[in-house]
């Protein structure tokens, strides 16, 4: 009798949180660099900006029971006037893209911990290809515009969907799709 061989372990759940150790921070930037600059090719070698010198980065990592397996998306968020937050740099790694829930959860917690510290306004500039996540997460096209050479939109959150959750930290867990 021939015994198949075990499927390789894929999390089912993953927490999606501020970013508060180093190693996060950066695994962040080299998932950012995988993604826009390997990837899209819309950086030459690195993605880094001014933003990231004030910016919150936000991860979402793969648990394997209590401990993190490794880091699987990001997001920043910082604010540019008072009241006035920006998302940016949205990366999802390319194998955990079919989850779906991870870059949703990373923008709700993006939103809502914005909303926990006086948003009134959240905007982001999104590439065209993924205006309809964000149109399903209750986010408005104020204008098109290219930028880098790609076409993008630049949406605005509507709050009233995101809760303000005042414990970022520890974030929310986001969980993946049974397999069917």
């Amino acid at each position: 009798m021939m015994l198949e061989p075990f499927a390789p372990y894929r999390a089912s759940e993953f927490q999606v949180k501020f970013s508060t150790s180093d190693w996060e921070r950066q695994e962040a930037h080299a998932l950012r660099r995988a993604v826009f600059c390997e990837e899209q090719k819309i950086f030459a070698s690195d993605d880094r900006d001014a933003t990231d010198d004030h910016a919150i980065p936000i991860v979402a990592l793969s648990m394997m029971g209590v401990a993190a397996d490794r880091l699987v998306g990001t997001v920043r968020i910082h604010q540019e006037e008072p009241g006035l937050w920006w998302g940016s740099r949205l990366a999802v790694h390319e194998d955990f893209r079919k989850i779906g829930a991870l870059g949703a959860t990373l923008i709700r917690l993006a939103v809502s911990s914005a909303n926990a510290m006086g948003c009134h306004t959240f905007l982001a500039n999104v590439q065209v290809q993924n205006g309809l996540l964000f149109r399903r997460l209750h986010w408005d096209v104020i204008e098109e515009f290219e930028v880098y050479g790609k076409p993008h939109l630049r949406m605005k959150a509507d709050l009233a969907w995101y809760p303000p959750c005042p414990t970022p930290e520890t974030g929310l867990v986001a969980l993946a799709r049974k397999a069917a």
